[in-house]
């Protein structure tokens, strides 16, 4: 199965888990930058690690700190193998942007209707630099 998305950031294409979120999350407070781990207690998901993940997000709830923590797991290695979004978040992107100025390996940030997210679900993801996402 394999879809073409719209590229939001260009970064590089990657492979792993899909975590699929249940429920729109905060980077800021939600995520722990150090561990890569989802911190929120009252996230249907917490304790899920999404370093190396394919990260499919429904919704991200704001913050103007949430650049800073994807920039963090960015740079301590932590960061999602691809970022799915059903709507882009120019303040998390921000992250992607400042860690692609600075030269790091950034992955790619992706658009992709919320209805299509279940079907990646528990799937190895493949995801190039070109928008395409391939489930295993």
């Amino acid at each position: 199965m394999s879809m073409q998305a719209e590229i939001l950031v260009p970064g590089e294409g990657g492979k792993g888990e899909a975590l699929v979120l249940d429920a729109p999350i905060s980077f800021w407070g939600g995520v722990d930058a150090a561990s890569g781990r989802i911190a929120d207690v009252r996230h249907p998901q917490c304790g899920q690690g999404i370093a190396g993940r394919v990260l499919f997000l429904p919704g991200t709830i704001g913050s103007s700190s949430a650049s800073a923590v994807l920039l963090e797991l960015v740079h301590n290695g932590h960061a999602p193998a691809a970022l799915v979004l059903h709507e882009p978040d120019a303040i998390l992107l921000l992250g992607l942007i400042v860690a692609r100025e600075m030269s790091w390996q950034t992955p790619i940030a992706l658009r992709l209707a919320r209805e299509s997210f279940g079907a990646f679900q528990g799937k190895t993801v493949q995801v190039d630099d070109s928008g395409g996402l391939a489930a295993a």
